[in-house]
């Protein structure tokens, strides 16, 4: 544990974040429903199954960094990863199915829905994937799956990872890629 007097030093200098000791996790957030993970968030709805009848939708593959190589190859530098959701419709809703988190080796780490979620027309949620979680690896992913009932334009889904210290900092965004059309 930090000393007081360290902590006092790191405080006073505005730097209590690169002083932090920091002990990365090695294991996936713990798991929580779609209802208590997304059930209180503006514009989104806890569905209780699947709308059967879908006319559009994809399956997508979110390439995101957890963690990336600093300055050589035994050496990371952690990031939060933020998972944006965005339904780009102006009328029509659209429905998450999955959404899960992958690691390095394609293990899937985290399912984060056991329920579908519906996002009201240009509703957006998200999910964070702590800087201290790092049992994605520099090659972690999300794969989601969206439907919709009637044509809607695509949703926007990135993936943004940022990490500072002190007066360093570190942000890129990752857009999603289509590796499967919804065939109604």
């Amino acid at each position: 544990m930090m000393s007081f007097r360290v902590a006092l030093i790191c405080l006073s200098l505005g730097l209590l974040s690169a002083c932090a000791i920091q002990t990365p996790a090695t294991s996936p957030a713990s798991p929580l429903s779609a209802q208590e993970r997304f059930g209180d968030r503006p514009g989104v709805t806890v569905l209780a199954a699947t709308p059967a009848a879908a006319v559009q939708g994809q399956t997508l593959y979110v390439p995101v960094y957890s963690e990336i190589f600093d300055s050589e190859a035994n050496r990371t530098f952690q990031l939060t990863v933020t998972l944006s959701l965005r339904n780009s419709d102006r009328r029509q809703p659209i429905t998450i199915t999955t959404l899960d988190y992958y690691n390095s080796g394609g293990d899937r780490l985290v399912t984060y829905l056991d329920a579908p979620i519906q996002l009201a027309p240009l509703a957006s949620t998200e999910v964070v994937v702590d800087r201290t979680n790092t049992a994605g690896g520099v090659g972690a992913n999300f794969v989601v799956t969206w439907q919709s009932a009637a044509p809607v334009s695509a949703p926007v889904i990135e993936a943004v990872m940022i990490s500072t210290a002190s007066q360093q900092g570190l942000s890129f965004v990752s857009p999603a890629r289509i590796i499967e059309e919804l065939q109604p």
